[in-house]
């Protein structure tokens, strides 16, 4: 007990000498840190001082300190003023104090406005909500900003005499206001014409991380991709790497029912047409036939070649040509069994009335190489079906570049109403492709799959399409590749029609030719499979296909 006494007093004592050290020291402490901030800014002057003007400014401070020497008393009233001042600088130990940071909305909404002041301020104006520099909180309202500074939410108020109903003039604004937002992000546009309010909102990214699935929908609905909640009122679970998620889905409805039967996606090179074709595929083959065309000739689609409902994969001209004039007469076969099954009052057969897709890859690179030897284009072979397929269950998707839209039929485009564009576009291209013009800014770079929908009249939506690759690119990521086999057609797992319990009909004389010739991309072999000769197939329910 006395040795912890001592060792508190001998602490106590140390304490108050070092209280006393350091209020005897204390002046001395001042002015020493006066005189080492005098000498950081005289060292910080002289570092920003040009090499032609050092040799002046030491004479001229030479000659001070000559001046102060020759003064009477001219030293001690120096001495006295450098430790006074030296004392005035060093009383606060924490130096001084740091400048705020700027304002984000006070730099960039004032760029943002000195940005549209050339084209949203009247020369003829006398009270003008824009004005070289003017305050922009006189035309700006409601902002908001994110985590990283970045603009989120913004109300523009523009004066009444802005053309804000021609598109030209809308895409300057929008044009401007996205360069000083931020090009890496996309940004929707809503004009309020009667209030004369341009409301702005940052968009959050659409997921990338969904692989192609089984998705919840409706017989005849097609799930083209995912939007956001603003452009879907529904929501389907879907599994999202892994886990369990809701997720707002672009609905194509097909069938006899449907405002719009075919589709029509053009895209850059590199960015998911011919994913969506894959999983446009996935999607229809349980419950209908298809006829696969690949222009390209790249072997995107030899995954479905001789896989249960797929009657060709075809990517030469004369196969293609063949095919689609199969095609044609089978549309026109469907119409007259569907006519006399209706005049007669019975069911239509169930060959008539089974779903056929027909898929076209970059058609326009085979009319090109049918105009080059003379022989008829394939797309004027599609007339028929583009024109009666809702009626006789015939569906058309075609998807091709962006630059070949020029190049695709007139015919082609006023029956595809259905429109989706991927990739990075412009308001002109996005207009064009689409038919209606883009309340969305898109951004510069975008992810493969990316892009916008529009089915029929509706306002155009965002679309992120499924990660559907190819399963026999080696490159893509074994999961995905996984994802599409798992969804590829067997004979055990083709939805078919239930046998009847009576023997069936015996066949027609002159049944309806189909094509039963399957293309392989990659190797270029043309392979013939015939089940009408294989009794179990003939017997097992599945429909029977006629070679052409």
């Amino acid at each position: 007990m006395s040795l912890n006494r001592h060792l508190t007093k001998s602490r106590d004592l140390a304490r108050t000498a070092g209280d006393h050290a350091a209020d005897m020291f204390a002046p001395l402490t001042l002015i020493g840190r006066g005189l080492r901030r005098h000498a950081e800014w005289t060292r910080n002057r002289w570092r920003a001082t040009p090499k032609d003007r050092r040799g002046p400014t030491l004479f001229l401070g030479a000659a001070c300190l000559v001046g102060i020497f020759l003064l009477p008393h001219g030293p001690l009233f120096a001495l006295v003023a450098l430790m006074a001042s030296a004392a005035w600088v060093g009383r606060s130990p924490k130096g001084p104090p740091t400048p705020p940071e700027p304002d984000v909305a006070e730099l960039k909404l004032a760029a943002l406005y000195t940005a549209l002041t050339p084209y949203l301020a009247g020369p003829e104006d006398l009270s003008p909500l824009y004005r070289f520099e003017g305050d922009y909180r006189t035309a700006f309202g409601n902002w908001a900003f994110d985590g990283d500074g970045r603009l989120a939410e913004l109300e523009i108020t523009y004066p009444a005499y802005f053309t804000d109903t021609e598109p030209g003039a809308r895409a300057r604004i929008e044009q401007v206001i996205q360069g000083k937002a931020g090009r890496a992000r996309e940004y929707r546009f809503d004009w309020d014409e009667e209030s004369n309010r341009l409301r702005i909102s940052a968009l959050a990214p659409l997921p990338t991380d969904i692989a192609a699935q089984r998705f919840v929908t409706a017989p005849g609905e097609i799930v083209l991709g995912f939007t956001d909640e603003a452009g879907s009122p529904r929501m389907i679970p879907v599994n999202q790497a892994g886990v369990s998620a809701q997720q707002p889905p672009v609905i194509w409805r097909t069938g006899p029912r449907s405002s719009e039967p075919h589709l029509l996606a053009l895209g850059a090179t590199g960015y998911g047409t011919s994913t969506l074709l894959r999983s446009i595929a996935l999607q229809a083959l349980p419950f209908g036939d298809l006829v696969v065309i690949d222009g390209a000739g790249t072997g995107e689609h030899a995954c479905l070649v001789n896989r249960p409902g797929v009657h060709t994969v075809e990517t030469s001209l004369h196969g293609t040509l063949a095919a689609l004039e199969w095609a044609a007469r089978e549309t026109e076969r469907r119409l007259a069994a569907l006519n006399a099954a209706r005049q007669a009052g019975t069911q239509p057969p169930e060959d008539a009335t089974r779903p056929l897709w027909l898929l076209l890859d970059h058609p326009t690179e085979l009319s090109e190489l049918a105009h080059a030897e003379g022989r008829p284009d394939p797309q004027d072979l599609l007339e028929t079906p583009l024109r009666h397929g809702r009626a006789a269950r015939v569906t058309v998707v075609i998807a091709d570049d962006m630059e070949a839209r020029d190049r695709i039929t007139p015919a082609v485009r006023a029956t595809t109403r259905a429109r989706v564009v991927l990739g990075p576009t412009t308001a002109d291209e996005g207009h064009a492709a689409l038919g209606a013009p883009l309340d969305i800014a898109p951004a510069v770079h975008a992810p493969a799959g990316r892009g916008y929908a529009r089915i029929g009249n509706t306002a155009p939506v965002r679309l992120q399409v499924p990660a559907t690759v190819d399963p026999l690119d080696d490159e893509a990521p074994a999961q995905l590749r996984d994802a599409v086999i798992a969804l590829l057609p067997h004979h055990d797992t083709r939805t078919e029609a239930a046998a009847p319990p009576v023997e069936p009909p015996a066949r027609p004389e002159h049944p309806p030719a189909t094509p039963a010739t399957a293309m392989d991309a990659r190797q270029g072999a043309e392979v013939a499979a015939d089940p009408v000769a294989d009794p179990a197939k003939e017997h097992s329910g599945a429909r029977p296909r006629p070679v052409w």
